[in-house]
């Protein structure tokens, strides 16, 4: 391919661009200290240059220096009298995590050694010691120790991999091999905490606080008892960290891998100590992204400068995220275990390569499909996500009118949402099934509530329509609120196309302090303060539209497309106007993400996603604000009305001379008295 005049005129500029690279597979995991990693970056910058990939790479690159460059410039902004005033907020602010420090617990976070690798190794001896890599030329899943010497490591191509290591082995995936591995390690699990934390297959967070003072040993004890339990149990090996939370034990557990640990006492001092000279990309939620803004912006490249610049982090990032960044500085994490959660989303995805085939991307929604009803679980809301040639991420979802669980009901609605999106070249393509009808059980509702659907298409107002006002009429009866099982609106079909950074703390957590005041409520009080001007009901066949004014970007209703029918047909998403979602023309007021007017169609893209959002998680509270407000309308109208003919029919009698009801006879005696 050939290089355009801008490239070149880079490549001349920098003879070694390659330096500037980096991604993912230029990240070193456990046994990888000793790689070269310039001559990874080489290859991998050689391998991938002119690709669709680093197209993509080149954006994102592109993208957060721009974000760099406008939070500098928010703090070159920053006067010493505001800084000031924020050293003392984050002052108050530490001294307020550090009384939350609990050193009264004992955490194991334990890490199964190249688990897949491992366990291939293990049914395979003849691999032992052979450069070996989990999964095809497109993708690997895991790197044993010996490919990793060479900078093989997972998520990386394989085509890649085999330039780095001409030498190396695949051998294809087998999950359910993996998970009877896994499912022997967690037997040993259960010995020491029957409530253990998975966080995957070959992962997991232990409370060994009680078996620790049960049997009077240490956590040092535990830990190398465990390991030696797996090892005995599975044949495998993996590596342990203990440490006062969660947090910190994860991070522990990477240090002597593998087939090591390490134990951080339950002191305060040495926790600091530890926390000190710690890089921040060693902390679990710190991407590249956010490594990158803490380092290029703030000059933060350890956890304890967070607490150094903590005026900064106050000043620039909302509470949540300054909380987050100063509660690392401080070494602080989760301790308490938590409760038992409903499941509230079940997902499914397959990446494959690149093709436009549609009879092979209708069989992967079959697959995706079987896979779904194998939980059992029953959902209303379905949502395709598409990962394009170019990367690009979109994803279209559809809310139904009753729950489905059968592969063939979610075959038949993905198919909908995938041929609105044909013809289109895809490299993954995956499923997601949301509101289960467990949370209905769980969320007990007014029984006498009814759904908006219903309240529109029973009858009751659309009998009442007066002239073409398209108004609520007088009438409406009380019993028009009872409520109907199972039904409920039929949301439209929203897309976004969005680029995924991989970095969920920077992500969706970058908003301003004041961010918090152009977030979306539930609570029934604020929209009862809301304008009768704002919000104005109209009916429009058999939806119920509700308009914002221009200006307000945050008490926003969604609109209900009328051209969605109650077979979910798909329909036109909604847009919203640009002024209505970025701060500042770069900010997204919903959710902080910063983005440059340049980025036209991402803007738009991004704004899509949050209507496809909103009308996925808000429809339940939409429903309820909704009604709420219907009911003061229909209230208010229909007092209205009854004064109104009240009045009218005291006129026609006294104009016509007839009789004088009993009512009016006692209201004309009383005034007499």
């Amino acid at each position: 391919m050939e290089r355009s005049d801008g490239e070149c005129a880079s490549s001349s500029e920098n003879p070694r661009p390659w330096q500037s690279y980096h991604t993912v597979y230029t990240n070193a995991k456990a046994g990888m200290d000793g790689v070269d990693k310039e001559k990874v970056q080489k290859v991998v910058y050689e391998m991938s240059k002119g690709s669709k990939y680093f197209e993509n790479e080149e954006r994102k690159e592109a993208f957060i220096r721009q974000k760099i460059e406008h939070m500098r410039a928010r703090c070159a902004k920053l006067t010493s009298l505001v800084i000031s005033h924020y050293q003392k907020v984050a002052d108050k602010r530490i001294l307020e995590l550090e009384a939350t420090r609990d050193l009264s617990r004992s955490w194991l976070h334990v890490d199964m050694d190249a688990f897949y690798a491992a366990v291939e190794t293990l049914s395979n001896p003849s691999l032992k010691g052979k450069p070996m890599a989990v999964g095809t030329m497109s993708m690997i899943c895991t790197a044993n120790y010996e490919a990793r010497r060479f900078g093989v490591r997972a998520a990386m191509p394989g085509f890649i991999a085999r330039k780095l290591c001409p030498e190396l082995i695949f051998v294809p995936t087998n999950f359910t091999k993996y998970t009877y591995y896994s499912d022997l390690t967690r037997k040993v699990f259960c010995k020491y905490d029957p409530n253990f934390m998975a966080a995957s297959l070959d992962e997991a967070y232990l409370d060994i606080t009680e078996v620790c003072r049960e049997r009077g040993i240490s956590g040092i004890e535990i830990a190398e008892e465990l390991r030696t339990s797996v090892y005995e149990e599975a044949g495998l090996t993996c590596s342990a960290g203990v440490a006062p939370n969660r947090l910190l034990a994860k991070v522990c557990s990477d240090i002597n891998k593998p087939n090591g640990q390490f134990v951080l006492p339950n002191d305060r001092m040495a926790v600091m100590t530890f926390i000190s000279s710690l890089p921040i990309r060693k902390i679990g939620g710190i991407g590249k992204v956010t490594e990158h803004i803490l380092r290029d912006v703030f000059g933060i490249n350890t956890c304890e400068e967070m607490l150094q610049k903590g005026s900064l982090l106050c000043a620039v990032f909302s509470h949540s995220t300054a909380d987050f960044f100063l509660s690392v500085g401080l070494g602080l994490g989760s301790t308490n275990t938590p409760q038992a959660r409903f499941r509230k989303s079940i997902s499914s995805e397959r990446t494959f390569s690149v093709t436009e085939d549609k009879a092979l991307l209708y069989r992967k929604l079959e697959m995706l499909s079987a896979d779904m009803q194998k939980e059992g679980l029953r959902g209303r809301t379905l949502t395709l996500k598409l990962k394009t040639a170019s990367f690009e991420v979109r994803t279209r979802a559809v809310t139904l009118q009753k729950y489905i669980s059968s592969s063939e009901d979610i075959l038949k609605h993905a198919s909908v949402l995938l041929k609105a999106e044909l013809p289109v070249s895809l490299r993954l393509i995956g499923l997601r099934v949301t509101q289960f009808n467990e949370d209905k059980v769980r969320a007990p509702s007014d029984p006498t509530q009814k759904t908006l659907t219903n309240f529109m298409t029973s009858g009751h107002a659309s009998k009442k329509i007066v002239g073409d006002q398209n108004s609520l009429g007088s009438d409406i009866n009380d019993d028009c609120l009872i409520d109907d099982k199972e039904t409920s609106v039929s949301l439209d079909v929203s897309e976004t196309n969005n680029y995924e950074f991989g970095d969920p703390v920077c992500d969706n957590s970058l908003p301003d302090l004041n961010d918090e005041n152009c977030s979306f409520s539930n609570k029934i009080s604020e929209v009862e303060k809301i304008h009768e001007n704002e919000v104005s009901p109209l009916l429009e066949g058999n939806s119920l539209v509700l308009r914002q004014e221009e200006g307000s970007c945050c008490d926003g209703v969604e609109e209900v497309d009328k051209d969605t029918t109650p077979d979910n047909k798909v329909g036109t998403s909604s847009n919203q106007k640009d002024q209505f979602i970025w701060l500042d023309d770069y900010k997204c007021s919903l959710c902080g993400t910063e983005m440059p007017p340049s980025f036209i169609e991402e803007r738009q893209e991004h704004s899509d996603f949050h209507l496809a959002e909103r009308l996925q998680k808000e429809e339940s509270g939409s429903d309820l604000r909704i009604l709420t407000h219907m009911e003061r309308c229909v209230r208010t109208q229909r007092d209205h009305s009854a004064s109104h003919r009240k009045r009218k029919k005291q006129k026609l009698f006294e104009k016509e001379g007839t009789h004088i009801p009993i009512d009016m006879f006692f209201a004309k005696r009383n005034r007499n008295f």
